[in-house]
């Protein structure tokens, strides 16, 4: 217990200063790529691993089986089962943490150096040798059916998955990356081995590590671990045709409180004009208490104890997204502010100071996301996935300060769009049409 009682503790204080990230691009004598910042202040590393494509590769029919994989991965590889597999992973003083979104599998690994070699054959065995026992599959898959089912009981849930069949139809993005109760209910070990072999390939893998390891002892590891993944995965999907509506539509839910998503057509993370609108959102709906929404609909009205929004570029659709929750009696009203906010930030802009509060925010807040090893990892590997320069964490908040009046109040008007914006509400609201 002292011995992992140490790791976290090296979790937490294995932190290079932001403004000091310098990251080195490594190539291994295989040609796998990774990006590396070395810190060799403690004797402790962070691996981060990802494989474009995530639960977007399921099938129609198969939904929730990438899902299922990435929970079976680490229930038994090699010649252990799960519990062999834990204790191995404990006696290590490691820690695997795996991950499936709509767009990536993770695999995050933290380690001691001492222990470097030892952790990262067992992750390759963890990657390439996975077992799949019949009696763990039964295990996650109940896992996962029980969330489902509290799932259909959660407004919030409830109203994701509504807009999300809204928005993306039959695209992947249109239904529940975990699954359905149907659908995870009739998938069987075959296919969680399909949805293994569509994931874990080079030509969709991103590789972040950070800590105490040199370009040259990255380079061997890389081969190690991942010169023998298969060269190709199932191939990506099409890009979702996005397809929102101004409008409300109503799911009838028996509570007190409506929540409310509201949507309206995004922007792409590369558009020249993103930082512009990554701003502008700050300003609108992103920044706390601070924003327009928080202050129109919580503190002048009270019709509400948070109201947010935020762009989601994904790597197949855009959206620009927000989320409200009031009592069924005033959602209504919350709903016409936010119209109204959103009408008026198109047609008049955003202040001078407005601005300049937004920029000093969000360079002063950025430092504060590199506060560890596993954090930096994770991060660099995200830039590596969205296209970013190499030099980004440096010149991040240059381009925030480069954000001027003009553009940005240009960007709202062609951005925004009251009319277009579509609330998606779960309960019983009054005075609602849907």
């Amino acid at each position: 217990m002292k011995r992992i009682f140490a790791t976290l503790i090296a979790f937490v204080i294995a932190l290079p200063a932001w403004a000091e990230i310098k990251i080195e691009e490594v190539t291994s004598p295989g040609g796998i790529t990774a990006w590396l910042v070395e810190d060799h202040s403690i004797p402790f590393a962070a691996l981060e691993l990802r494989f474009r494509g995530g639960t977007s590769l399921d099938d129609p029919d198969k939904r929730g089986a990438v899902y299922l994989m990435s929970g079976l991965i680490e229930e038994g590889a090699g010649d252990m089962d799960a519990r062999t597999y834990a204790r191995e992973l404990e006696s290590l003083a490691a820690s695997f943490t795996y991950n499936a979104g709509d767009d990536s599998v993770s695999i995050s690994a933290r380690f001691l150096t001492e222990n470097r070699d030892e952790v990262i054959d067992l992750l390759r065995t963890t990657l390439l040798e996975p077992r799949f026992d019949e009696d763990a599959v039964e295990r996650v898959k109940a896992q996962i059916l029980s969330g489902l089912r509290s799932d259909q009981t959660d407004p919030n849930d409830i109203a994701g998955r509504s807009f999300a069949a809204m928005a993306y139809g039959d695209h992947p993005y249109g239904s529940e990356g975990k699954g359905t109760l149907e659908t995870v209910a009739a998938l069987t070990r075959d296919d969680v081995v399909t949805a293994y072999e569509s994931v874990f390939a080079k030509d969709r893998l991103y590789v972040g590590a950070v800590g105490d390891i040199t370009a040259e002892e990255l380079g061997v590891l890389l081969d190690t671990l991942l010169l023998d993944l298969p060269e190709t995965g199932k191939p990506i999907p099409d890009k979702a045709e996005v397809q929102i509506e101004g409008g409300v539509s109503v799911v009838e839910f028996d509570t007190p409180q409506s929540v409310a998503l509201f949507s309206q057509k995004g922007i792409d993370r590369d558009d020249p004009d993103f930082f512009a609108a990554f701003v502008l959102n700050h300003i609108l709906g992103g920044g706390g208490f601070e924003s327009r929404l928080m202050q129109e609909v919580r503190e002048k009205r009270g019709l509400t104890y948070g109201v947010y929004s935020y762009l989601a570029p994904k790597d197949l659709a855009s959206v620009y997204l927000g989320s409200v929750s009031s009592s069924n009696d005033r959602i209504a009203e919350a709903i016409e502010v936010i119209r109204d906010e959103w009408a008026r930030a198109a047609s008049e802009g955003v202040t001078q100071k407005e601005l300049d509060d937004a920029k000093t925010y969000l360079t002063g807040a950025y430092p504060l996301r590199f506060d560890g090893n596993g954090r930096i990892a994770g991060i660099m590997v995200g830039m590596q996935m969205q296209g970013l320069p190499i030099d980004y964490i440096a010149t991040r908040n240059d381009k925030v300060n480069a954000v001027t009046l003009e553009e940005i109040n240009r960007v709202a008007s062609e951005l925004l769009d009251p009319e277009g914006l579509h609330f998606t509400i779960v309960g019983k609201p009054e005075g609602v049409d849907g």
